[in-house]
């Protein structure tokens, strides 16, 4: 009897299953001393696999089913309204700074010349959506150990002109949301949580814990493959807020009036009897523009993996909380050498990786190049100080277009002694246990 298409599907998706499972799996070498020890890698079994294969066979190539499911699960986990995934963390950062510039904000609108305040010791693509746009990023320095916004400095960079505050969680750690939050409700001003270096982290503020990500106006994620989990390219941005929510999505889908999700219309069904702006009346709404937007979406193959990955999520949260404690147990007796990284105040860390600062007399260099020798491999915390690198060059010469608010010592000093290593789930402490003996090695020889 000749398979229905359901069946066949089915046969299909178990090969896949055990195709993972005997040579992505079972094939795996055990870790042995003396083995590469990545800083990040991905953590999955046969149910992504399975997943992805079960969207491909759809050919629905743009986002669909699972892209509406990863939105729900996503909202539902992290206790929000509203989800909208897009195709990477950099793309979540440029949706959720220009929802902010839309008209539709009247005087909040963020408009070409005024000012965020951001910290320059970050990644750029937390920086790149005000240049691009013509805001005025304002820098100020971070803490040690702590790794994030100097909070004594915000009424320092505040001007006039300032409208927001866009800043990340570093590697995981929480900055000081209670004083930022504070800081910007007395202000007016929105805030952005760049949460894609920490999600899962939760901050107990008056008494109640949340996620990171969920305090501010909008909150970002990346599901780039080291991240805390990954769907290969992706990302999300997330509100409580009903305009935001509308504005986010209109700068994703083309900056479009029209809300109907892909190859749905009419949904409102309004889409030739309305008039808009100088458009002739009954003008098809989906080709309505509100805004000069692009198209952020991700795929519904990135999706399918997503989904598969949240339900694993848990877990992946609670073991690189123990590989983090793990390590930084082991590594206590050299904090006269080193200063270990600290948790935020009220904060519950998901720890992205561990970082580490070199004290006076300890060569941050010799040390990487010996930890990286022996198979351990090692990050910078990115940009150390962003405004000291050559896309700046331009801004520096023509003598504006940012804004420094003190000295950036300290992002200068991390810059220059600081480092870090893994924390990733798929760890084990055997892996854990070399890398603190290897460190040792290494701040001895330098």
């Amino acid at each position: 009897m000749e398979k229905t298409q359901e069946q066949a599907r089915q046969e299909i998706l178990d090969l896949v299953a055990d195709y993972c499972e005997k040579y992505h799996l079972q094939n795996k070498k055990p870790y042995e001393p003396g083995d590469r020890i990545p800083y990040a890698s991905r953590v999955y079994d046969a149910h992504e696999m399975t997943n992805l294969v079960d969207s491909a066979l759809e050919f629905w190539l743009t986002s669909g089913r699972y892209t509406e499911q990863f939105e729900k699960k996503l909202s539902e986990y992290l206790g929000v309204r509203y989800c909208s995934l897009v195709n990477s963390g950099s793309s979540a950062n440029l949706n959720a700074f220009m929802a902010l510039t839309s008209p539709l904000l009247g005087e909040r609108q963020i408009r070409r010349g005024d000012e965020v305040i951001t910290v320059a010791a970050g990644f750029p693509t937390t920086v790149a959506p005000m240049i691009q746009y013509g805001a005025v990023p304002v820098f100020v320095d971070v803490t040690i150990p702590q790794y994030n916004i100097d909070v004594t400095q915000l009424k320092k960079a505040y001007s006039e002109k300032t409208k927001a505050v866009m800043i990340a969680h570093t590697l995981g750690n929480p900055f000081d949301l209670k004083a930022v939050k504070t800081f910007c409700d007395s202000y007016g001003l929105w805030l952005i949580e760049d949460n894609c270096d920490a999600l899962g982290s939760r901050y107990t503020i008056d008494g109640e814990e949340h996620f990171t990500g969920t305090l501010g106006d909008i909150g970002t994620s990346s599901f780039y493959p080291p991240h805390h989990m990954t769907m290969g390219e992706g990302g999300a941005v997330y509100t409580d807020n009903p305009l935001l929510h509308k504005i986010i999505r209109s700068f994703r889908d083309w900056g479009r009036d029209c809300s109907c999700p892909s190859g749905i219309d009419n949904s409102c069904h309004h889409r030739f009897d309305r008039q808009y702006g100088e458009l002739p009346l009954g003008y098809d709404h989906k080709y309505v523009y509100s805004h000069f937007g692009y198209n952020l979406k991700a795929t519904d193959l990135q999706a399918a993996i997503g989904c598969a990955q949240l339900e694993k999520f848990p877990d992946f949260v609670e073991r690189r909380r123990h590989n983090f404690d793990r390590l930084r147990t082991a590594l206590m007796d050299l904090t006269d050498k080193l200063i270990l990284p600290e948790p935020c105040p009220a904060s519950r860390p998901s720890w992205f990786g561990f970082l580490i600062t070199c004290r006076e007399g300890v060569d941050r260099n010799r040390v990487v190049q010996y930890v990286e020798e022996k198979g351990i491999q090692t990050r910078m915390l990115f940009a150390g100080n962003l405004t000291r690198h050559p896309c700046f060059d331009p801004l520096r010469q023509s003598g504006n277009g940012y804004r420094i608010v003190g000295e950036l010592k300290i992002a200068d000093r991390i810059m220059r002694d600081t480092f870090w290593v893994g924390v990733y789930p798929g760890m084990t402490d055997a892996m854990i246990d070399t890398m603190e003996k290897v460190i040792h090695e290494a701040v001895r020889q330098a």
